[in-house]
C-alpha cells in the first residue's frame, strides 16, 4: 500500500530535482550508485556502533534515489532493461545493508543474540519475499498478491523505529524498545507476506497447469 501511494507522491516532488540532475549530465545509473552506496554506509558504519539516529538520516537522503533514478530514465526516454535490473539488484543490497547493520549492534555492543537473529531473519525474509514474485512472474505467472508487508513498508517500519530509538542519545527516556518492537513487527509482517505469496503462486501455477492440460486435449497424453 506504501509502495502504491508514497512512491507516487514522492515522485512528483522529486521531479524537478531529477530534471535538475540530467540537466547537469548525471546519469540515472550513476545515482542508483550512489544511492546504494550512501544506504550501505549508513547501515554498516552508523548502526553498528548504535548511532541509530544519525545511521537514519544518511540512509534517509539516499533511499530517494530510488525513485530518482527512475523519474529521470522516464524524462530523458532512456527506461531499459539494464536500468530496471540494476535498480532491484542494488535495492537488495541496499536491504540487506540496513538489517545487516541492526545484526551487527546486536551481535556486538547490542549484546542480544534474539534480536539479532530477528534481524538476521528481517534480512532473510526481506530477500526471499522479493524472490517469490520475481521467480513466479519469470515462469509466466502474474503473482496477483502484493503481501502485507513489502520493501516500502520493511523500510519505514525499520527506519522510523531505529531513529526515534536513537532519539535516546538524546535524552529521550523510553524510546530504545522501538526498535525492537520494529523489527519484531517487520518479521512477523514479512513472514505472512512469504506464505501469501506462496500460496498465490501455487494456487497460481495449479489453475495455469489444468488450462494448459484442458487446451491439449485428452488424447494429448504420453502413453504409458
Amino acid at each position: 500500500m506504501l509502495n502504491k501511494y508514497a512512491r507516487a507522491f514522492f515522485t512528483r516532488v522529486l521531479t524537478p530535482f531529477a530534471a535538475l540532475l540530467l540537466r547537469l549530465g548525471v546519469s540515472p545509473d550513476a545515482v542508483t550508485l550512489i544511492g546504494t552506496a550512501g544506504v550501505m554506509a549508513g547501515a554498516l558504519v552508523f548502526f553498528p556502533m548504535g548511532e541509530f539516529f544519525w545511521g537514519t538520516i544518511v540512509i534517509t537522503i539516499f533511499v530517494f534515489s530510488d525513485l530518482v533514478d527512475g523519474n529521470m530514465a522516464r524524462q530523458a526516454g532512456i527506461s531499459s532493461r539494464w536500468g530496471a535490473f540494476l535498480d532491484s539488484t542494488l535495492d537488495r543490497v541496499a536491504d540487506g545493508a540496513i538489517f545487516g547493520g541492526f545484526a551487527l549492534w546486536y551481535a556486538g555492543n547490542g549484546d542480544d543474540n534474539v534480536l539479532c537473529a530477528v534481524a538476521i531473519f528481517c534480512l532473510a525474509s526481506g530477500q526471499v519475499v522479493s524472490y517469490t514474485k520475481a521467480r513466479g512472474e519469470s515462469i509466466g505467472l502474474p503473482v496477483a498478491v502484493n503481501g502485507l508487508v513489502e520493501r516500502a513498508e520493511r523500510l519505514v517500519i525499520s527506519l522510523v523505529a531505529a531513529g526515534l530509538a536513537g532519539l535516546h542519545e538524546f535524552g529521550v527516556p523510553g524510546v530504545q524498545v522501538l526498535l525492537p518492537i520494529g523489527l519484531w513487527i517487520v518479521a512477523v509482517g514479512s513472514l505472512i507476506t512469504l506464505v501469501q505469496r506462496v500460496v498465490t503462486v501455487r494456487r497460481e501455477s495449479a489453475e495455469a497447469d489444468a488450462a494448459e492440460a484442458a487446451a491439449a486435449g485428452p488424447g494429448s497424453g504420453t502413453a504409458r
